[in-house]
């Protein structure tokens, strides 16, 4: 039974808009500096709920963490825009997409939280660390999205792919097909 083919994350069309975006750098560069804004906040975070010090620090990271998360998101849906066509949702980030908007809710509830007082600061620092968790889901299903679209783009400009291709293209293919 032959394998599902693979439909690739890009079309030929949507590679050349993404390389030529400045928007894919802006979110090369803000990714990996979120998670590590990120990597500080959770220290923070759990110092704070182990040692009961630090609350005003771990604070204040999870503020900074969550205008990562804003930037990030804002220019996202840009680079989404100028790669697919569309804001947000574009069928090739629908999930990570869908699972943002949980990972932005967490986040803002945080915000709100901080702000009115609601849930006191262990209450707090837990919905923070919710909302960590579900940043890791994301920043995975990024990952592994984009890691898998860079191995298909590797494997089909491989020479074995080229050769293949042209094999089944080949009028004795055809022929043979008849």
């Amino acid at each position: 039974m032959p394998g599902k083919a693979h439909r690739p994350l890009y079309t030929p069309e949507q590679r050349v808009r993404r390389d030529a975006t400045p928007w894919t750098l802006v979110q090369g560069v803000l990714a990996p500096a979120q998670f590590l804004v990120f990597l500080v906040s959770l220290v923070l975070v759990l110092r704070t709920l182990a040692t009961g010090q630090g609350l005003f620090a771990a604070s204040v990271s999870v503020v900074v963490k969550t205008l990562f998360l804003y930037a990030i998101m804002i220019t996202g849906a840009i680079w989404e825009k100028r790669v697919f066509g569309r804001y947000l949702f574009a069928s090739a980030f629908y999930w990570e997409d869908v699972f943002s908007m949980l990972v932005i809710a967490l986040h803002t509830a945080y915000l709100f939280a901080l702000a009115t007082g609601w849930l006191g600061s262990h209450g707090q620092l837990l919905l923070a660390l919710a909302a960590f968790a579900t940043y890791i889901v994301n920043a995975t299903q990024f990952i592994l999205k984009l890691r898998a679209a860079r191995l298909g783009e590797r494997l089909a400009a491989s020479p074995a792919s080229m050769a293949s291709r042209a094999s089944m293209a080949s009028p004795a293919s055809i022929e043979g097909a008849v």
